[in-house]
């Protein structure tokens, strides 16, 4: 049995490991506040998007009448043999099963399209760190070596799985500007016909208690202001009452703030069967804003993994702090029983060599 010096420094070295858990339990709680606030702040302009977006599907032609071929190539859709897939993942650890949770279900959409060439831009240092581990690039070609055209050959596949792009270090400080430079890369792959279609994988986040990881489709562009999900993993039962267990200590709302109102207002405009008057053709309206609405979508995606990412370490932290609590109670009980044993060792000593004289 280690001795009572032993037991005192573990406890101490465990209760400064849970001031720590403490302090990044309430940091994640203060920036999950500011990256719920953020995710409603882009609500209005994302909403209003659709709205118009919506407003000109119902008033120009999309669709070709004769051939019924799509006018713009966002809207094409082509037989899936490349796939982009956008995997959203976080940049530092310490927030529980939330990274190991968006590798499993990479994975299990990796394993549901065999037969697929899929592409992955990774968006976060844990993601890039395990596909980089798992599906190696190919080598590069000698740099001296040109064609008979004087063109260096294009990079080889380095298998039917491979890492094409990585943004790491820009969910901390995410702008627009991030997800619009992501969001362009994917248009003009899509448009030059590179891949077939664009997945993101991202945890879909509502409120504390109302979250998911989805894998949504967003090219082919679908219906405007729907969502097309491959695949959704709910939160269980366990893990909500936890989370609200969580979010009322750390003051932060387990419910999610209603917007009805405001989503409510953004509907109305464009719904009205009048004739509007565009000083540009429908047509070249909706072509320039179709992209727009694609970068919002995958901008969305990003701002709700941050926020869920936020929440996944709050709820780790509080947990690593009620570990290090019990800990704490089980070698202050050990302690004590090695001062008692000591303690009565010595009196045995006492005693014997009392009743020896």
């Amino acid at each position: 049995m280690p001795n009572v010096l032993d037991i005192r420094r573990r406890i101490r070295s465990v209760r400064n490991t849970r001031q720590i858990t403490q302090a990044m339990k309430m940091v994640s709680a203060a920036r999950l506040r500011k990256a719920q606030e953020r995710a409603l702040s882009a609500r209005p302009y994302a909403h209003m998007l659709t709205s118009v977006l919506r407003s000109l599907v119902s008033r120009a032609e999309v669709y070709d009448p004769e051939t019924g071929e799509p006018r713009h190539p966002l809207l094409a859709r082509r037989p899936e043999k490349n796939i982009l897939l956008i995997v959203v993942s976080g940049d530092r650890g310490l927030a529980g099963a939330f990274n190991a949770n968006i590798m499993k279900a990479a994975l299990r959409f990796l394993q549901s399209h065999p037969q697929q060439q899929i592409d992955i831009e990774a968006v976060g240092r844990k993601g890039r760190d395990f596909f980089r581990r798992r599906y190696p690039a190919a080598p590069a070609p000698p740099a001296e070596t040109e064609d008979a055209t004087g063109e260096k050959p294009a990079r080889t596949r380095a298998g039917r799985v491979q890492v094409v792009r990585e943004h790491v270090n820009v969910l901390g400080k995410l702008t627009f500007q991030h997800a619009g430079a992501l969001g362009e890369t994917v248009i003009e792959r899509y448009v030059a016909e590179e891949v077939d279609a664009v997945y993101v994988l991202y945890n879909e986040f509502k409120s504390v208690i109302s979250q998911r990881l989805v894998v949504e489709r967003v090219l082919p562009v679908g219906e405007i202001g729907g969502h097309e999900f491959a695949q959704a993993e709910e939160m269980t039962d366990e893990e909500r009452r936890h989370a609200v267990q969580v979010a009322a200590h750390a003051g932060v709302s387990p419910r999610r703030p209603d917007v009805s109102a405001a989503d409510e207002h953004a509907a109305q405009f464009g719904a009205s069967p009048v004739d509007y008057i565009y000083e540009q053709p429908p047509q070249e309206l909706f072509r320039a804003l179709l992209p727009k609405y694609v970068t919002i979508q995958v901008f969305r995606a990003m701002l709700e993994s941050v926020a869920a990412e936020h929440a996944a370490r709050m709820t780790a932290m509080d947990s690593a702090t009620n570990n290090a609590s019990d800990m704490i109670d089980r070698l202050t009980l050990s302690m004590n029983r090695a001062r008692q044993a000591a303690i009565t060792k010595e009196i045995i000593e006492i005693v014997s060599g009392a009743a020896a004289l």
